[in-house]
């Protein structure tokens, strides 16, 4: 691990913790490099919270005995906090990464949730949302449960905010959001489901029937399925009257096209 020199007594700290596309370490305004098992550590206390030091050395270090584990762990503890004192500290039992550490996917997470509670025009921004892959190449269990359940959150908050931004008429925007939901899960169906509601809200029926078909034959190719009924009628109107996956002649104007409500 880099050596980093401690700042003066009475300097404020200053800490950056990114595990987006890979793991990155700043520690006042200097990129370090730690040792693989300190990356781990460090990722762990950042994404699962405070723990007590024998979950985290059985985690970590679980293909070992466990005086092994905990041995492993205070070697790593102490080379973290020779290269960067007060970096893991131990709050009430419980290991933990100092406070002077912002983290990228505590911050990611904070912007999720607000966007799916509704979050103000202010506060909508999609390239918050357009992060990259958490850790590649890491496959332990504890890194890919974290990678799916932050996968999904992003997938959830794009939706919310194309239907957010649609609701406010802001289309071009809620395209984009909508799309990027679709670019990251192609076969996610209410990822469709949103582009087609705000084409249908500009008007553009046409838009919303390609779509439509777009992703019915993707389905079919992939899985060999078809979208939903629900999915279906929103371009092909109720299924009485019409064969599946046929357009009826005019759309369905129940769905409020060319309205904002229908977002």
């Amino acid at each position: 691990m880099s050596l980093t020199i401690a700042p003066p007594a009475g300097t404020i700290r200053r800490g950056r913790l990114e595990l987006f596309d890979g793991f990155r370490l700043e520690l006042d305004g200097a990129w370090i490099e730690p040792s693989a098992g300190a990356q781990r550590l460090l990722a762990y206390l950042s994404l699962q919270g405070p723990a007590v030091r024998a979950v985290v050395a059985g985690t970590l270090w679980g293909d070992t005995t466990e005086s092994r584990a905990l041995g492993s762990l205070r070697t790593t503890m102490w080379r973290v906090n020779q290269a960067a004192p007060g970096l893991v500290l131990m709050e009430r039992g419980k290991l933990a990464l100092a406070g002077f550490v912002t983290v990228d996917v505590t911050e990611f997470g904070q912007r999720a949730v607000a966007a799916l509670r509704g979050a103000r025009e202010a506060d909508l921004s999609l390239p918050d949302l357009r992060l990259g892959e958490l850790l590649p190449g890491w496959y332990e269990d504890w890194v890919i449960f974290e990678r799916e359940r932050l996968r999904q959150l992003r997938l959830h908050s794009l939706e919310a905010t194309a239907g957010q931004l649609c609701a406010r008429g802001q289309y071009a925007s809620a395209l984009d959001a909508a799309f990027e939901a679709v670019r990251h899960e192609p076969l996610r169906e209410s990822a469709h489901r949103m582009v087609m509601l705000i084409h249908l809200a500009e008007g553009n029926f046409a838009e919303a029937l390609w779509e439509y078909e777009r992703f019915r034959e993707l389905l079919l190719g992939q899985l060999g399925v078809e979208p939903s009924p629900d999915l279906a009628g929103l371009v092909f109107g109720p299924p009485s009257g019409r064969a599946a996956g046929q357009p009826s002649r005019q759309p369905s104007l129940g769905h409020g096209v060319g309205s904002a409500s229908q977002c």
